[in-house]
């Protein structure tokens, strides 16, 4: 389909395959001596063509929920793997999307001072975005991703089989994030896809030329910047304020579409604040608000959402640290923004919009 990616890490280079058939053959994925952690919801959908795996004693079956993601809930897994005699010889296989990600790099990152870990993304998110990077990040109790590793996995074996069974919340979800990198790449490569939109849910090959056009952007950021210290913070446009959205619906609203909120929501207050003209906002607002139309009427605590704003691992002492289109080309900036009662009332105006 593809020819397998190679991306340049600290750690040593490590390769994402797209592998058609991966479901038929599962033999790569068997490498080594492997311990697999496996989505809940992906052992029941594919009971049999990962039979194999799923009846190996040292497989561990984790709900993919945001409350299992968090450091409270990751100790019995460890202790788990612990009792099944685990050793630094040994590899960790993730196979599930975002969830089973964090909580696999997260443990392979710790355990034994680091294990080999190895990831199957499922979900349009994880393959389009997450499973490249190197991040993990857990939860610790109400607050979202606090805790965390740089540490990537050493093999990415993308299957687009695993897109059949998504939901379409699930696939308006990796799409927000495909349209954030595209978004990042310039207004040309957003304009693209932008005529393309309609498609990429109705054609399959649509969609996973995206998906590999999406690494392919991302990879150019990580490998300058791996550990998120300067040019790379542009990847969390839109993530400051999905983040709180999400944590003020209690996750009612998916992450990618959050996102997609998020991004509309930055480049409204960019206008507001001055940093962007009304042609880019507009020329963006069309295909993210149509990413996220089916849940825009999901009411967004104010209070909440700025409460989780402020708690953003991002800011400084005195100010939130945002990411925001500016100028005349729209170029994706991080911008230093007082939370006082101004940002509240551009903040607040937007979630008001979405009610209208």
């Amino acid at each position: 389909m593809f020819e397998p990616m190679t991306i340049q890490s600290r750690s040593g280079p490590y390769t994402a395959s797209f592998v058609p058939d991966l479901l038929r053959n599962i033999s790569p994925m068997a490498q080594g001596v492997p311990f697999f952690l496996v989505d809940a919801n992906i052992a029941r959908l594919y009971a049999e063509p990962l039979a194999a795996v799923l009846a190996e004693p040292k497989t561990i079956i984790i709900e993919a929920t945001e409350e299992n993601k968090s450091i409270e809930r990751i100790i019995p897994i460890i202790e788990r793997l612990v009792g099944s005699k685990i050793r630094r010889g040994n590899v960790l296989v993730a196979i599930g999307g975002g969830i089973i990600q964090d909580i696999t790099c997260f443990i392979a990152s710790t355990l034994l001072r680091g294990v080999e870990w190895r990831f199957v993304p499922t979900t349009l998110l994880a393959q389009a975005d997450s499973c490249i990077g190197s991040k993990s990040s857990i939860n610790l109790g109400p607050v979202k991703n606090i805790l965390g590793t740089f540490n990537p996995p050493s093999q990415i074996w993308i299957c687009p089989a695993f897109l059949d069974t998504l939901a379409l919340k699930e696939v308006q979800s990796g799409i927000g994030e495909i349209l954030k990198v595209h978004a990042i790449a310039g207004q040309e490569a957003f304009d693209k896809l932008k005529v393309d939109f309609s498609r990429l849910i109705s054609d399959r090959q649509v969609l996973i030329a995206y998906i590999r056009a999406a690494l392919l952007i991302k990879q150019k950021y990580i490998e300058i910047d791996e550990f998120d210290q300067g040019i790379r913070n542009i990847f969390n446009y839109g993530h400051s304020f999905g983040h709180a959205i999400e944590s003020a619906t209690h996750f009612a609203i998916p992450h990618g579409v959050a996102v997609s909120m998020g991004m509309d929501m930055a480049n409204h207050i960019a206008v507001d604040r001055g940093l962007l003209s009304d042609q880019h906002r507009d020329r963006m607002h069309g295909v993210l608000q149509e990413n996220y139309q089916d849940f825009k009427n999901i009411p967004i605590p104010v209070d909440l959402m700025m409460g989780a704003l402020m708690k953003d691992k991002k800011n400084t002492a005195t100010e939130l640290m945002l990411i925001f289109p500016v100028g005349d080309h729209a170029e994706i900036k991080r911008v230093g923004v007082p939370p006082d009662e101004l940002f509240r009332n551009q903040c607040k105006q937007f979630v008001e919009t979405l009610q209208s």
